[in-house]
């Protein structure tokens, strides 16, 4: 039995410009549609470095707030208006993008794109709104939860953006992959080691990997990649592939030198997918750089349906993501290494 008059430890961001700190803080009591969780694994991604980095802050969202926006839990407690809407003690994964959930994106379960989102204090959860770095999780809606059944919590937690964001990806893209066509993935780290497997299980596409880190094309040939090469090399192994240049990019990095090479790497009317937020830039004019017919993506997240089958697609072992598990007191030291590169796929903490 849970009660409000308990503690819990939970990683904080306590003010713009300071690194978080772990805190003990109140376990919140659900009301509402709220449900409460025992968080079982919490992952950490490129997005938590994004939202520290952001030295004036992100504009609505305010600290003190908890961190951790891929996380799986257990149902421990209802709000009256959810309690016939999930089990006491189903495990699930938590769709993170919280929206309005009121405008048409958040009724059809594309909270992700949600019409209001510049009206919002939160972006989702762990971003503006508590996450899951704790060790109880308050979710807003029951609407939010997909149960994990079997899985392994550890390795579902990445799913809740990662593999989700690169299942999104590959979805954005599917139209313009021909049967025998050719998909590029530049980054082959925690998102793109994913979009690989999801490209593998779900096209008939040839799958060539990017990455400067040898230990991430090893990760990316064992996920199911075609080839796995540096940027000098992408040009000569397409012409290897194929007699025509790739039907789609997939860039998980965002820097100008990566859409550069995708825009160099890509087919007329192919599709340019760009999901990493390095800051990079690319022109988009009629007659620069990017093939006639280029369509171009810059994807959020995915929706609850995309969820629920990266869900199915990991429940029939399609999917699954390289972790490093580490206890939620070492949070700290677990954000020090994903900064530094140390880190070869997806981090999680444990309670």
């Amino acid at each position: 039995m849970v009660t409000t008059s308990q503690t819990m430890l939970a990683v904080r961001l306590v003010e713009w410009g300071k690194p978080p700190e772990l805190c003990q803080v109140p376990i919140p009591e659900p009301r509402g549609t709220e449900v409460l969780i025992r968080v079982e694994a919490a992952g950490l991604c490129q997005s938590d470095l994004h939202l520290l980095d952001a030295a004036d802050g992100v504009p609505r969202l305010e600290p003190p707030f908890t961190l951790g926006h891929e996380v799986v839990g257990a149902v421990v407690s209802t709000g009256k208006e959810s309690e016939s809407r999930v089990e006491i003690g189903a495990r699930v994964v938590v769709h993170g993008p919280c929206g309005c959930s009121q405008c048409e994106r958040c009724t059809s379960g594309e909270d992700n794109y949600c019409d209001r989102r510049h009206e919002l204090d939160w972006t989702g959860i762990g971003i503006g709104l508590d996450g899951g770095m704790a060790e109880y999780m308050l979710v807003p809606d029951a609407r939010h939860l997909v149960e994990i059944g079997a899985l392994d919590p550890a390795a579902a937690a990445p799913l809740a953006d990662a593999g989700l964001t690169a299942y999104h990806a590959v979805e954005l893209a599917r139209q313009r992959i021909s049967a025998d066509g050719v998909v590029v993935v530049i980054g082959a780290g925690g998102l793109g080691h994913l979009a690989v497997q999801v490209l593998r299980a779900t096209t008939s596409a040839r799958v060539i990997a990017v990455d400067v880190r040898p230990q991430a094309r090893e990760l990316a040939l064992a996920c199911g990649a075609t080839a796995a090469v540096d940027s000098s090399q992408l040009t000569s192994e397409l012409d290897k592939l194929s007699n025509h240049k790739a039907d789609a990019v997939l860039d998980f990095v965002g820097s100008d030198l990566t859409l550069q090479a995708a825009a160099g790497a890509l087919r007329s009317r192919g599709e340019l997918v760009v999901v990493g937020s390095a800051g990079g830039s690319i022109t988009v004019t009629k007659g620069g750089s990017l093939p006639q017919g280029t369509r171009l993506s810059i994807p959020f997240w995915g929706s609850h349906t995309e969820l629920r089958k990266v869900i199915e697609l990991a429940s029939t072992g399609n999917l699954a993501a390289e972790v490093d598990v580490r206890p939620l007191g070492d949070a700290l030291s677990a954000l020090g290494d994903l900064r530094s590169g140390q880190v070869n796929g997806r981090l999680v903490l444990v309670p």
